[in-house]
């Protein structure tokens, strides 16, 4: 059998030198297709989208949002060429969404940024200068998952107090550095502390600002603050949170307030939509 093989692989060696073609291992040398031990476990397939997703959510110890409604064609908030910049506090829309927006910049929370990547949340950053210019780069994770930026001055000062060019170097001054770090020169803009007068709507018209968003809801420790005396959310509401953490939160972390602001809303049969899409 030996000298059988091996005349075998002579002449397929000289055949193939004059063909310029590999030779195939002979026929001794091909191996059968391996079968699976006994007891061997088969890899596990992988998980459906819906069940990663309602995994993320438990992670946080949260169940699913709904999905939010396809954004409308036409945006409901719109600035007329050249005329005033409008203020908002809520969207005009009838399906049960809100939009929630996250104030200042002064709580740094790895985990918080996690979690907005795991859960895929929209919401909308309205960052002051002098409290992120710290630590600009922690917010890059979050630009890049696709949450808005938008304008909150550069040093948080009560506008009406000022005159109208120091209330336009605040909005524009930041629209400018917000412009340099993140790329993109915001369409939004919230005065501190919810305080404007025609003079700061004028300079935001001047900066390039598309609306002034309020709000009307506010996120505390373990509940929401309404505006409104029913005391529940409606549909297109704003939600206020701050960027803060268990100094502010009487021990609590950022991500436990956002869970409980999720919470809150879902409890209610709302989900959120990026408020971008509709201003």
């Amino acid at each position: 059998m030996k000298k059988q093989i091996a005349a075998w692989a002579a002449l397929s060696a000289a055949a193939l030198l004059m063909t310029g073609c590999t030779a195939p291992a002979p026929p001794s040398a091909v191996r059968p297709p391996a079968t699976p031990t006994a007891g061997a476990t088969a890899p596990e397939p992988a998980q459906a989208p819906g069940a990663a997703r309602a995994a993320a959510y438990r992670k946080w110890g949260l169940k699913p949002l709904a999905a939010p409604p396809a954004p409308p064609a036409v945006k409901p908030v719109r600035r007329a060429p050249g005329g005033p910049v409008p203020v908002v506090s809520d969207i005009p829309v009838e399906d049960k969404v809100v939009f929630l927006t996250i104030d200042d910049g002064a709580e740094k929370d790895p985990g918080f940024v996690r979690m907005m990547d795991e859960l895929d949340v929209p919401f909308t950053m309205f960052l002051t200068d002098s409290v992120i210019s710290g630590d600009y780069g922690y917010f890059d994770p979050l630009v890049a998952q696709g949450h808005g930026v938008a304008n909150h001055t550069l040093t948080h000062p009560n506008l009406p107090a000022l005159g109208p060019e120091a209330q336009r170097r605040e909005i524009c001054g930041q629209q400018e550095r917000l412009r340099e770090r993140y790329g993109t020169a915001p369409r939004l803009f919230r005065p501190p502390f919810g305080n404007w007068n025609e003079a700061t709507r004028a300079a935001a018209g001047t900066c390039g600002v598309d609306a002034i968003v309020l709000w009307r809801e506010s996120m505390q420790i373990k509940n929401m603050q309404y505006q409104r005396g029913d005391r529940k959310l409606h549909p297109g509401d704003i939600v206020l949170a701050h960027f803060r953490g268990p100094a502010e939160l009487k021990g609590r972390t950022m991500t436990e307030m956002t869970a409980t602001m999720l919470r809150r809303i879902q409890e209610q049969g709302f989900t959120v939509a990026r408020l971008e899409d509709y201003v």
